[in-house]
């Protein structure tokens, strides 16, 4: 329509009007104004950002998440697999009735049908001898621990709380323990337990000082007890650290934290427990090597390596790529809008339309490039 206006309105208010001229000045104008700078570049600067993060080892699942990224302020984290390796091993084992090993055996007997990370270290320390033994009719109870049914009585292998649940009465030392802790009864009596405990990762300290010095909050939710919990949050100088969580706890902390409206939280969790959480959070991001199915498939970044160090450069590449499109935006528009102006005044030739057309694209395409050359570690 301004290049029609461009040849036309000239017509009415030109002395010596020359149509051949100024359809020549609106061929320029069409030329600079088509869009192909605009609609090249800024895909090619989010494709650069997702290309850059799966050569950090994160997967983006989308361009929207790395906008995301960049706005987030608030880093919840689960404990188990996030901040710690979830590589557990078997520390003592207690019980007056069995036998240790015998006792070992009967708990991975039933533990052998979950896959939390606790359950998988005690069927290894098992090493094969929980097979002879029948533990039937096993249901997992969410965020508790496992009931089934041993030699016609009922099992119970899981946290404090799934005795609680259940009224059992267990030694009252065992909540001064500070590993994680699995206690067992059979037929309503307690009969033992296993302390496990994990190692925190060698980058999380790392990880949570980066955050900080992104002015961002970071938080940690786990279902494992207060004490163990209070102890990786004192070693990795995280303020707010929340334990004994079950899963519809973690959602309704996440939802205490977002009836502030200035925080965009971003989860980052690895169990199937998290998964309600990773769906409610702003930006959520799952471990991708030890991460559940249901963790994974319902994050919207995943961690390839595990390591939580990434968090940040998840952020930092966000926030790089934004940088990039901006650029691209602002030198297209800026080089068209001159060339324009000149174009209009017959001052630009076809030579600059199609530099201001083509050759800004190309500038665009080069600059969006760059971002897979930066160094994010």
């Amino acid at each position: 329509m301004l290049a029609t206006l461009l040849t036309t309105l000239p017509y009415f208010f030109v002395s010596e009007y020359v149509f051949s001229e100024w359809l020549y000045r609106a061929l320029i104008f069409l030329v600079i104004s088509c869009p192909c700078a605009l609609v090249i570049s800024i895909p090619l600067g989010y494709f650069g950002g997702i290309g850059a993060a799966s050569r950090n080892g994160i997967l983006f699942k989308g361009s929207n998440y790395l906008d995301l990224m960049t706005k987030v302020n608030t880093v919840v984290m689960d404990k188990t697999g996030t901040l710690t390796k979830g590589v557990f091993k078997v520390q003592k084992v207690k019980s007056d009735i069995f036998e240790e090993d015998d006792f070992v055996a009967l708990v991975a007997a039933i533990e052998v049908n979950s896959t939390h990370p606790i359950a998988k270290a005690i069927v290894a320390e098992a090493n094969d001898k929980h097979k002879e033994i029948s533990v039937t009719a096993v249901e997992e109870i969410s965020g508790h621990g496992l009931k089934g049914i041993f030699n016609d009585d009922v099992i119970l292998a899981g946290n404090t709380k799934l005795l609680k649940k259940f009224s059992i009465k267990y030694p009252t030392e065992i909540d001064a323990i500070v590993d994680s802790i699995v206690v067992v009864a059979i037929g309503n009596n307690f009969v033992g337990y296993i302390t496990i405990s994990d190692e925190i990762k060698d980058d999380s300290a790392k990880a949570v000082q980066d955050l900080k010095s992104m002015s961002i909050k970071p938080v940690m939710l786990s279902g494992d007890k207060q004490a163990v919990v209070s102890q990786v949050a004192k070693d990795l100088n995280i303020e707010l650290a929340y334990g004994d969580l079950l899963p519809q706890d973690k959602v309704e902390k996440v939802e205490e934290i977002k009836k502030d409206k200035s925080r965009i939280i971003a989860f980052v969790g690895d169990g199937i427990n998290d998964a309600p959480v990773l769906a409610l959070s702003d930006v959520g991001i799952a471990m991708g090597g030890l991460g559940s199915d249901a963790a994974i498939e319902t994050a919207d970044v995943i961690i390839q390596t595990d390591h939580p160090s990434k968090i940040a450069t998840a952020i930092s590449i966000g926030k790089a790529t934004k940088k990039i499109v901006w650029q691209n935006i602002i030198m297209a528009f800026g080089v068209k809008a001159i060339v324009l102006a000149l174009g209009a005044g017959g001052l630009a030739t076809m030579w600059e339309a199609v530099f201001a057309d083509v050759g800004v694209a190309l500038l665009a395409i080069l600059n969006a490039v760059r971002i897979q050359r930066f160094k994010f570690d």
